[in-house]
């Protein structure tokens, strides 16, 4: 080899980070569960199915190698049971139960994995234990109120017409949580009160930052804005496996890492939206094509305002996506034990061509919640709310299920 084309090489290695390291069962059929759950679920329901994969998978796993407490789905192992047949095994049990439709697709994509493991006992014990463990957990989590029927009753008179679109999870106040002990344990305060001066200062911020066409947001926050239009798994899942990747995590660390940062989501989504619609808060484009109604003097109305894009249907307070993104940010600090964390990056669908990357977990988190007051679908005092509640969710997810057995 030449000095010149070792450097090449050499510098090649600094430029990606993770040619040092590699995927492992757990992040590859995460990776596979966020493609088949992301466009067949809304957010709320695709963090909760993908808590179910991953919990799965852990138990499976933690079955060969018991270093964890479990969530009461483990199955006698022995220690030379493949833990990659296995989780893969329960990896796609669970995602076939979930959709039927896509059965035959997500079968063929559990066979060619498995045909990269070679044939042997520990092989098929592995396969055996991953089917048994998904079927526990199945069976333990049934739906909990994820199929209960859509009731929700807008609010309108006889006779008069409002908007038809069906609102996003308005029965998952009644789910059962993964780690809180009930869907109400981190319900904020009420949003502030419309005659404050914090309603006409975060109504106003928002009124000018967050319009369609506003002359107030910079590029980056317009930028930042688009980006994080993108929601579900598909915008946390690209982070969580990126560190797992860095950190060189064995695999029953990834499957434990991923099954508490996952149960931390999808209970920050049960949580904000038991807030949600206890509190039915309106969303500025609401708000602010009805300020002349509010009883506070500084609020002008503007008749056409609208956001950047289509506001998601659902009530306003608190913000879902500043809890879910502060809720994996403090769930994997309380693991790793700092929030700085080896440099990872992701794209979104609604911003193509742009990278974004992060260093620390509350910058990460922090973009989240300023880009959703740049969009003009969230106040500043939602965001903070939504952060707070997060917080308080993924570090109470992580003392409270999983918990090192040692």
């Amino acid at each position: 080899m030449t000095s010149n084309r070792a450097w090449i090489l050499l510098a090649a290695c600094l430029m990606n980070p993770l040619a040092a390291a590699s995927a492992n069962v757990v992040t590859d059929w995460d990776e596979k569960a966020v493609a088949y759950i992301q466009p067949r679920m809304v957010p709320p329901a695709a963090y909760r199915a993908m808590a179910i994969v991953h919990i799965a998978m852990f138990d499976a796993v933690n079955s060969i190698e018991p270093l964890y407490r479990s969530d009461q789905n483990s199955s006698p192992a022995t220690k030379d049971t493949s833990k990659d047949a296995a989780a893969a095994a329960a990896a796609g049990t669970v995602l076939k139960n979930l959709f039927p439709d896509a059965a035959s697709d997500i079968q063929a994509a559990l066979t060619s994995y498995l045909a990269g493991i070679p044939d042997s006992d520990a092989k098929s014990n592995g396969i055996k234990l991953g089917e048994a463990v998904a079927t526990k957990c199945l069976e333990g989590r049934g739906s909990h109120g994820a199929s209960v029927a859509d009731a929700y009753r807008p609010v309108t008179t006889a006779g008069v017409y409002i908007p038809t679109a069906l609102t996003v999870a308005p029965q998952w106040p009644e789910l059962m949580p993964f780690a809180m002990t009930s869907p109400s344990q981190f319900r904020p305060q009420p949003p502030v009160a419309l005659e404050s001066e914090q309603w006409a200062k975060d109504y106003n911020e928002i009124k000018e930052l967050g319009g369609k066409n506003s002359s107030k947001r910079s590029a980056q926050q317009t930028e930042d804005a688009r980006f994080w239009l993108l929601t579900g798994p598909l915008s946390t899942h690209p982070l969580e496996r990126q560190i797992v990747i860095r950190k060189q995590m064995s695999v029953i660390d990834s499957a434990r890492f991923m099954a508490v940062i996952t149960a931390a989501e999808a209970d920050a989504m049960i949580a904000v939206m038991d807030a949600k619609y206890k509190y039915a808060f309106w969303r500025p484009i609401t708000a602010i094509r009805n300020g002349d109604i509010d009883g506070n003097a500084a609020t002008e109305r503007d008749a056409a305002w609208q956001p950047i894009d289509n506001t998601p249907m659902h009530p306003e307070y608190p913000c879902a996506h500043c809890i879910v993104s502060s809720a994996l940010a403090s769930a994997i600090e309380a693991m790793l034990g700092t929030a700085d964390i080896p440099e990872v990056t992701m794209t979104s669908t609604t911003a193509p061509g742009v990278t974004h990357r992060w260093t620390n977990l509350h910058a990460y988190a922090d973009e989240v919640a300023a880009a959703r007051i740049a969009a003009g679908f969230h106040y500043r005092f939602s965001t903070v709310v939504g952060q707070d509640m997060g917080r308080q969710i993924g570090t109470h997810t992580v003392k409270t299920i999983m918990q090192p057995l040692r």
